[in-house]
Parts: C-alpha cells; sequence; structure tokens
C-alpha cells in the first residue's frame, strides 16, 4: 500500500467506524502523515512494528517546532491510535504503545453574562452586511447560549429539524444523541431567520447558509462575534463557545443538577460537567470581593 492509501483506510475508520468529528479526522490523519513522512514508512507491518520510542522521536521534532502542550498530547493521542489501528490490520491486538503524555492545565471556562450574550447576538444582527446574514448568526449565537450547543452543532443543523419545536435532537460527538429543550426567543430566532433566508432549505440541506448559499463555515460565527465582542469591550474569551459555558454556568447557578446538565452538555463523563462547579465557585467569589464591604 501507498502512504495515501494508508491515510485514507486510517480517515475512514476514524469517520466512519469511530465517529469522530471532521475537525478530529483531519487533525488525527495529518499527524500520522506526519508520522509516516518521518520515518518512510508505507506499509502496515511498519507502522505496526514502532514502539513508545519511535512516538517519543516524532513527538520531539513536532515540539522542536514549537508546538504547545495541548497540541502535542492530540498528536501523540493521534500517533497511539495510528499505530494500535495499523497492528490490528496485521492482526495483532490493537494495543497502542504506552506513553505518558505532556501534562495540561485545565483551565476555567470563563462565561459572559446573560446581558452580554444576547448583546453580543442583537449586536451581531445589527452589524451584519445583509438582515438575513444577522438573522442567521443571531440565531447561531443564541442556539448556543439558550441550548447550550457547540458551534458546530448548531451549524449541523438541516431542514428536516424544521419547524422547531419545544426540543430538538441533537447529534454531538461520538454520534451521542441528546435532546435539548429550547427557548421560545431561539425558536423565534431560528425561524426568523428561515424566513428572510433567500436560498431554500429542504431536507437534508444545512439551515445555516454562506453568502453563496453553501453550508456556513465556523469562521463565519467566529469572526462575526470577534467584532461584537471588540466594540462592547469584552475580553478576547467571549468566543462563541464561551455561550455554551455560560449557558451551563447560568443553569447550575439556577440549581440545575450535574447529571442532568450531564445529559443537556452531551458530556460523556460526569468529570467534564463537573468543571463548572469551580466556575459557578469562581463566580460567586468574584462577585463576593466585588461587593462586600470587606472583601479588601
Amino acid at each position: 500500500m501507498s502512504r495515501s492509501d494508508l491515510l485514507a483506510v486510517w480517515g475512514d475508520h476514524l469517520r466512519d467506524g469511530r465517529r469522530r468529528s471532521p475537525h478530529t479526522v483531519r487533525a488525527y490523519v495529518a499527524a500520522a502523515g506526519r508520522f509516516l513522512d518521518a520515518g518512510g514508512l508505507e506499509e502496515w507491518s511498519e507502522v505496526a512494528a514502532l514502539d513508545g520510542l519511535a512516538l517519543r522521536r516524532q513527538l520531539a521534532l513536532r515540539r522542536a517546532e514549537g508546538i504547545a502542550n495541548a497540541s502535542a498530547a492530540r498528536e501523540l493521542s493521534a500517533l497511539k491510535g495510528f499505530v494500535a489501528f495499523a497492528r490490528a490490520q496485521v492482526g495483532d491486538d490493537a494495543i497502542a504503545p504506552r506513553l505518558r503524555g505532556p501534562r495540561l492545565k485545565k483551565g476555567l471556562p470563563r462565561p459572559v453574562t446573560p446581558d452580554e450574550a444576547v448583546n453580543l447576538a442583537d449586536l451581531v444582527a445589527g452589524s451584519a452586511a445583509e438582515d438575513w446574514i444577522g438573522a442567521r448568526d443571531r440565531a447561531v449565537l443564541l442556539l448556543m447560549y439558550g441550548a447550550g450547543l457547540r458551534i458546530a452543532e448548531a451549524l449541523s443543523l438541516t431542514g428536516r429539524d424544521l419547524p422547531l419545536g419545544e426540543t430538538l435532537m441533537v447529534t454531538g460527538k461520538g454520534g451521542k444523541q441528546r435532546v435539548v429543550p429550547l427557548l421560545p426567543l431561539v425558536r423565534a430566532a431560528v425561524a426568523d431567520y428561515v424566513a428572510k433566508c433567500p436560498w431554500p432549505i429542504d431536507g437534508a440541506e444545512s439551515i445555516f447558509r454562506g453568502a453563496k448559499g453553501r453550508s456556513l463555515g465556523q469562521g463565519m460565527v467566529q469572526k462575526a462575534m470577534a467584532r461584537a465582542r471588540v466594540i462592547l469591550g469584552l475580553p478576547a474569551t467571549a468566543t462563541p463557545h464561551a455561550l455554551r459555558h455560560s449557558f451551563a454556568t447560568h443553569l447550575l447557578s439556577a440549581g440545575a443538577d450535574l447529571r442532568s446538565l450531564q445529559e443537556l452538555l452531551g458530556h460523556a463523563s460526569l468529570g467534564s460537567t463537573q468543571i463548572y462547579t469551580r466556575v459557578d465557585a469562581a463566580t460567586m467569589l468574584d462577585t463576593y470581593r466585588k461587593a462586600h464591604p470587606r472583601s479588601d
């Protein structure tokens, strides 16, 4: 097999077998490609024979290029999975080489306030070049804040999801499905966009479209929000994904239990959700320091 054949099979496995996101598939295939190029490898047997030392050498090459800990950890995860997959291809047990990755500090998500979330969505809508584009961006941002969707989840909605009801079935990471409630504000925003969109939205076609009618990319939403946060004087952490963090933090503050929040966010483990208890504590401490007369 050739290098391209190996990468094609690996990509198909990630996409169809593991149901990884398109972003993850691209990153993992790119990591495997660099690995093959560095060793001049073109057969599954050659990849399967590699050990932890080979992975460590590849990781060292990438570190020398200046990649950060988070990128190094993802690179290592991709390479371990690639070698394990190669071993399965030649009839061995699909066991990855044992190698510990770099330690990562888990930063706390920084939520925006409810007013800031709505102001961002409204400002993005008002500053768009065309009315329908403003309605589109507002609908996407409100889906993230009002329903806790990831940006990829919001942009993956199709005509089959219309008209929106009080709940929505969302397909998240790993193909895992969950049901989320939709606020009237969110449903109205999406309906307003659909009514203004100049492109027909039928069946499997994406609801959210770019200016030329193709499926909307994440970058366009990120750029629109970046412009709005500068105008509102919000920090660089006020990204589209921060709206999802805000959804979680505000629900927790209002008394939602962790298990329910885990289901709404589509987290595979409760541990991923528990970070929001620290977020809420940090928010309360910040409020205390600003408001308490003896906080100094």
